[in-house]
């Protein structure tokens, strides 16, 4: 195995079990590491600080284990197992749900690997050359854990990095099981059911991070008009309706997302009136005349504006018009469910931007929550990036 030696005191973050090793912090290689090999970590002094896959870029390894061990088809069972103990824990395998994230990257000591599960469907999305090679090894795994599952489908093409060199296929495609043609992929999330489209559409098909406050917005929405912008597959949308909404307007730029808003909508609601769908952009629709005080609660869940830190300042100008477009139009006495989702702006920066927001727009705000992802979507205590989605519900006057 290739031994990493780091530059002397570069060693404490991984002694505070932090997974992730800098390019930079490295010393000296005994030879040249592939992409996607598992290679060892010392300290400037020869001790043992870990096991991970290597990569090209500026985290050059993600950490798989802090101890030694091989890292084969018991390693991966292993890991796999203690994620579904702890989902088991959480009792997200219900009648009335069967949607949930088993594996978050570095929140389960798996950084670099997605597992999302549908019904008895897993999806899974490497975002390291590493967890490429290993798909295999996780699919028969996941199988061999969750006896429910019956196929197993890759959606990497997009995560991965673009400049790998990567040996083998790339390519989307079933693991293990395949696609029934007559059967259109269902899940339910707290008794309410979605078509999933993992083979086309965002992520792995479902915004599973936006269970909890999905509910939250039921419990807000009783006799309310409210917009919903950025729906992609309308979720918010759906527990909106349960909720008692009034009017619930779904709004995305996306032709097929909005198509699969009203398909969803249709299938948990006999009586689809109190709904209606457009497939503009959110920035013009919100900007529009008919908006002025036309919503008692508006939520904002837009795609990620900054992937890199590169993108921070522009991001949070982004934000801040957003909110700013929102607090404006929307009903005195009105609720705004607004959201970050870009790994790269922490909660301190979003709640600025939103704070800007409210200045230029001169409303009276007041927070009523702040909201973070669900605790499928763990965070380790040592790994504070992992906590990428922030949201905050405010009460407008």
């Amino acid at each position: 195995m290739i031994v990493l030696t780091l530059h002397k005191g570069k060693e404490q973050s991984l002694l505070r079990f932090h997974p992730w090793v800098f390019s930079g912090a490295i010393k000296h290689m005994s030879d040249t590491p592939c992409e996607g090999d598992i290679v060892e970590v010392r300290a400037f002094d020869g001790s043992f600080l870990g096991l991970g896959h290597y990569e090209i870029g500026s985290i050059a390894v993600r950490i798989l284990s802090f101890t030694p061990c091989d890292i084969n088809d018991a390693f991966w069972t292993s890991r796999i197992s203690e994620a579904y103990k702890l989902r088991q824990t959480l009792n997200l395998e219900r009648d009335d749900n069967d949607t949930f994230r088993l594996i978050h990257g570095e929140g389960d000591s798996l950084p670099g690997l997605i597992v999302d599960i549908y019904r008895n469907s897993a999806v899974v999305q490497a975002h390291s050359v590493g967890m490429h090679y290993a798909r295999n090894a996780i699919a028969n795994a996941l199988m061999q854990i969750i006896p429910s599952l019956r196929s197993v489908y890759y959606k990497s093409s997009s995560t991965l990095p673009h400049k790998a060199k990567i040996t083998d296929n790339r390519d989307d495609g079933y693991l293990i099981g395949h696609a029934d043609a007559s059967v259109e992929p269902l899940a339910t999330e707290n008794g309410l059911q979605f078509h999933i489209d993992w083979l086309r559409g965002q992520k792995t098909g479902f915004f599973v991070d936006q269970r909890d406050n999905r509910s939250l917005v039921q419990h807000y929405s009783k006799d309310k008009t409210v917009l919903n912008t950025f729906c992609y597959t309308g979720g918010f949308s759906c527990y909106a309706l349960r909720g008692g909404a009034s009017l619930v307007h779904s709004v995305d730029s996306s032709a097929k997302a909005i198509e699969l808003t009203d398909k969803n909508v249709a299938l948990n609601f006999a009586d689809t009136s109190r709904h209606r769908s457009f497939a503009v952009d959110a920035f013009d629709y919100l900007q529009s005349d008919e908006v002025n005080n036309r919503y008692d609660l508006i939520i904002l869940d837009p795609p990620a504006f900054a992937k890199h830190r590169d993108a921070i300042p522009k991001a949070l100008q982004g934000y801040k018009r957003l909110n700013a477009i929102a607090l404006r139009k929307i009903r005195p006495g009105g609720i705004l469910f607004t959201f970050s989702c870009s790994q790269a702006i922490n909660k301190e920066q979003f709640r600025l931007a939103v704070f800007s927001a409210a200045s230029i727009a001169r409303r009276k705000v007041r927070i009523l929550h702040f909201l973070s992802q669900p605790a499928d979507h763990p965070i380790n205590i040592y790994h504070p990036e992992g906590e990428y989605l922030k949201g905050l519900v405010l009460y407008v006057e």
